[in-house]
């Protein structure tokens, strides 16, 4: 059991995962969600300023080796954004061939004039990206969900831990939530999902969150929530139902058979065998109700089989969505119709209605569907032609950061989403409530715009 107020500083991780086509889609949304690919040893980040950057798009992403599927039908979705005569022309790199990585493959963009680069897929190779990106002045689009790699002029597209519980925390709030805690596994999106909580209740005045990490057995995990739920006081505090006083049985008399006493289903006045009589025991008294854990909101991150003892815990610990308003991260979506018994819960992710005219035309095209991370390549190549057409006279691109960082962003097919100049980018999520028998319903929806208070 590990125990802080304050969110352990998240470690490298990313949007993808060697399972391509299964892991996308919880890949995508937990932020999240992080991956354990390794990308190969990083080059070198120096380099000169581009001096002839132009219109051009690099676009790294992994064309051979393990993710060469994916990384295909992501470049199939960039060239569907790209699609009309006036779009800038596209620089494609592999950023998994051989004798290479991704830091060559942005040296080799660099060199060409790109004027941006999307891309490119995992965290690790965004991290060898950067340096040579930023040394040369030239924006990262990175299609990762780990925000550890961003930073001016580098940002990351995937739908981070962040933005969900930034999301989540706002709402709650909203309905006059302020203690905020953290049950979480002790991995690199625990990790990630703590960091985040701490950081988006330190923005908004919120008292410091407790968070704790949990081992992975049954027996750990109920005793590690009961101790942050304060189940041993709060069980104490239940009070004892008063003994049970006996009332004294009164004697029967004789029965008289007469006409208005008679039995109807035995007129004939014959013995019966005896009713035996009852016991004196009462019924149990229904336990007390447990009073309230010491925080409202509780934030999880676990999935699969270990959300299963979870959710065993919070019913043995006493903490449900009486008192509390329990929260997780958007990887819930892939599985929430098997979430019944987390009734109530919420999880923040894409309203999945905007991206169906995505996967309309997607299929249309190419006759399958659309992985979820190909949306990620067709919203940044669509915003790069959009500032392409719209470039001021006399510039050589229109990708610059004030362009890239229009305080109304911009539409996607997961909604809108824009980007702040530190690196971070805000999307607009929906958030999902568990319904009693699984499945989940939009209970707060997508503003349809950006705020600079909003993800």
């Amino acid at each position: 059991m590990r125990r802080q107020t304050f969110g352990t500083q998240m470690q490298g991780q990313d949007a993808d995962t060697a399972s391509v086509r299964p892991a996308c889609k919880r890949l995508l949304l937990a932020g999240l969600a992080l991956s354990v690919l390794t990308a190969c040893a990083g080059g070198e980040g120096g380099g000169h300023h581009a001096p002839h950057a132009g219109r051009n798009v690099g676009v790294l992403l992994p064309l051979s080796g393990a993710n060469a599927r994916l990384g295909q039908e992501m470049l199939t979705a960039t060239r569907m954004a790209m699609n009309t005569p006036t779009a800038p022309p596209l620089d494609v790199h592999d950023t998994a061939a051989p004798g290479g990585n991704a830091a060559t493959a942005a040296q080799a963009a660099i060199k060409a004039g790109d004027g941006l680069i999307l891309g490119p897929l995992t965290m690790d190779e965004t991290a060898q990206t950067a340096p040579v990106a930023t040394a040369a002045g030239v924006p990262v689009l990175a299609f990762t969900s780990d925000t550890s790699v961003a930073q001016p002029g580098v940002w990351t597209l995937g739908i981070a831990p962040e933005q969900q519980v930034r999301r989540m925390v706002l709402a709650a709030r909203q309905q006059g939530r302020q203690h905020f805690a953290a049950f979480l596994p002790d991995n690199r999106l625990g990790h990630a999902l703590g960091q985040a909580l701490q950081q988006v209740c330190t923005e908004n005045g919120l008292q410091s969150p407790q968070i704790m990490f949990h081992d992975s057995t049954q027996e750990a995990i109920t005793a590690n929530l009961k101790t942050l739920s304060a189940y041993d006081s709060r069980a104490a505090a239940v009070p004892q139902p008063d003994p049970v006083v006996q009332s004294p049985v009164a004697p029967t008399p004789e029965a008289v058979p007469d006409s208005a006493t008679i039995d109807p289903a035995n007129p004939d006045g014959a013995p019966q065998a005896p009713t035996p009589a009852p016991e004196t025991a009462t019924a149990p008294a229904a336990t007390p109700d447990f009073p309230a854990p010491p925080f409202d909101a509780l934030l999880l991150g676990d999935t699969g089989l270990q959300l299963g003892m979870i959710i065993n815990a919070l019913a043995l610990a006493h903490v449900d969505n009486t008192h509390v308003q329990i929260m997780g991260p958007g990887l819930w979506s892939a599985f929430a119709t098997k979430l019944g018994a987390l009734q109530g819960a919420w999880y923040a992710a894409p309203d999945p209605a905007t991206r169906q005219a995505f996967v309309q035309q997607f299929m249309a095209n190419y006759h399958h569907m659309p992985t979820p991370l190909a949306d990620l390549t067709y919203d940044a190549a669509a915003l790069v032609k959009a500032l392409d057409q719209n470039r001021p006279a006399g510039s050589a691109n229109g990708y610059s950061v004030q362009a890239l960082t229009r305080p109304d962003g911009f539409g996607g097919v997961d909604g809108a989403f824009g980007f702040l100049e530190n690196g971070r980018t805000r999307r607009d999520l929906a958030v999902f409530q568990i319904l009693p028998n699984g499945g989940g319903r939009i209970v707060i929806p997508p503003a349809g715009r950006l705020r600079r208070s909003a993800n």
